[in-house]
């Protein structure tokens, strides 16, 4: 099984060094994983990496606009099906994956696994003990989150199901996955208990939480920590372990086991 990974051109805070396009190829047949926003200069690599070799289909892990544009052209180009959950911005499957959908790639058996909690539509693909992780895990960093509990959840299903290498959708490979995943569910944990003190130090908005949780990063990505500030929020309600009080945020007392 060859795997390749072409980097597109769209650099910046939210996305590192660019999106990650994979090539996963298998017995002379290749799929094209996330080929990121449209760019001619991006088409034309994937294709000139393709040739040679029979395209089975354009697969993306979700809809963002740094994932999924290009992939109906690229598809239109290549004669053959695009892949995903559902529609979304700038991008419309022809084949809608579901969990648990399977992919014949050469001799190679390609398993979907939806993992909403970074968005409803994520997927991940998994190959033998290969998974491509799209932004449900990021090489070198942690993850902007829409649903916590969903993504708490999705994450924990990865663990121990037998992964020796993770493919991200931004940054580097990443080996000891069970590892990995370990470290994301503990720093969830981490700001979970941040946040919870950041409220009973006088914090009152999602904007204080942010000033006071996030104030070591780079203010350009505090939009962002905005929308994962308010999944931790949201599932702490749900856990009961806040209350709203006018305009203020209340920590509950614990309750005993």
């Amino acid at each position: 099984m060859r795997i390749e990974r072409i980097l597109a051109n769209n650099p910046g805070p939210f996305t590192g060094p660019g999106t990650n396009t994979w090539l996963l190829e298998e017995g002379g047949e290749v799929v094209v994983i996330d080929p990121g926003p449209v760019d001619a200069g991006h088409m034309e690599r994937i294709m000139e990496r393709v040739a040679g070799n029979a395209a089975v289909g354009v697969m993306v892990t979700h809809t963002h606009l740094d994932h999924a544009p290009l992939a109906n052209p690229l598809a239109r180009e290549l004669s053959v099906p695009a892949f995903g959950h559902s529609s979304g911005p700038d991008f419309d499957p022809d084949l809608v994956l579901r969990d648990g959908s399977h992919l014949a790639i050469g001799p190679a058996r390609l398993e979907v696994i939806h993992t909403p909690g970074h968005a409803d539509d994520h997927l991940c693909f998994r190959v033998g003990d290969v998974l491509f992780t799209g932004d449900h895990i990021m090489g070198g960093s942690s993850v902007m989150v829409d649903d916590m509990g969903s993504y708490l959840a999705s994450l924990a299903r990865l663990r121990g199901i037998g992964l020796t290498k993770l493919h991200p959708g931004h940054g580097d490979d990443m080996d000891e996955p069970d590892q990995v995943i370990d470290w994301y569910l503990a720093h969830r944990r981490q700001r979970h208990e941040e946040i919870l003190e950041a409220i009973r130090s006088g914090a009152t908005s999602v904007e204080d939480i942010v000033e006071v949780v996030y104030r070591d990063i780079d203010r350009a990505l505090h939009p962002l920590a905005a929308r994962s500030v308010q999944a931790h929020l949201k599932l702490m309600f749900e856990q009961g372990r806040i209350a709203s009080s006018g305009h203020d945020l209340v920590v509950l007392p614990t309750k005993p086991p």
